[in-house]
C-alpha cells in the first residue's frame, strides 16, 4: 500500500473519529438541557438526580478532552503529512483557522506573533 493510500485512510478514519466525538459532545449537552426539565416536570426536589446531572457533566467533560486529544492528533498527522509531501491530504474537508487559504488552492501556515 502505497504512503499516499495510507494517508487517505487515516484521514478518513480521523475525520470519522472527530465527527463522532462532536456527535457525541453534541447529544451529551442535549441530555443535560433536559435534566432539569425532567425533574421539574416529575415534581421531584432539587435534590433528585444530583448524580445524573454530575455524571452528564463530567461526560462533558471527558468528551471536550477527547476531542482536544483528536485535534493534537489531527496537528501531528498533518504536520507529517506535510513532510512526507501528501500536502493534499494535510489540508482535509474544513478550513482551519491557522490555514491561510490561497488563491487557486492549496494552504499555508498563517504566520504567528512571537511576543
Amino acid at each position: 500500500m502505497s504512503r499516499h493510500a495510507v494517508g487517505v485512510a487515516l484521514s478518513l478514519r480521523l475525520h470519522a473519529a472527530e465527527t463522532a466525538i462532536d456527535a457525541a459532545l453534541a447529544e451529551t449537552a442535549r441530555l443535560a438541557v433536559l435534566l432539569p426539565a425532567a425533574r421539574a416536570r416529575a415534581r421531584l426536589s432539587a435534590t433528585v438526580g444530583g448524580k445524573a446531572f454530575d455524571g452528564t457533566a463530567a461526560a462533558i467533560g471527558a468528551l471536550a478532552t477527547a476531542r482536544s486529544h483528536l485535534i493534537d492528533t489531527h496537528t501531528t498527522l498533518s504536520a507529517l503529512a506535510r513532510r512526507l509531501g501528501l500536502d493534499d491530504l494535510a489540508v482535509g474537508p474544513l478550513d482551519k483557522p491557522e490555514d491561510d487559504i490561497r488563491p487557486g488552492g492549496g494552504v499555508a501556515p498563517v504566520a504567528t506573533a512571537k511576543g
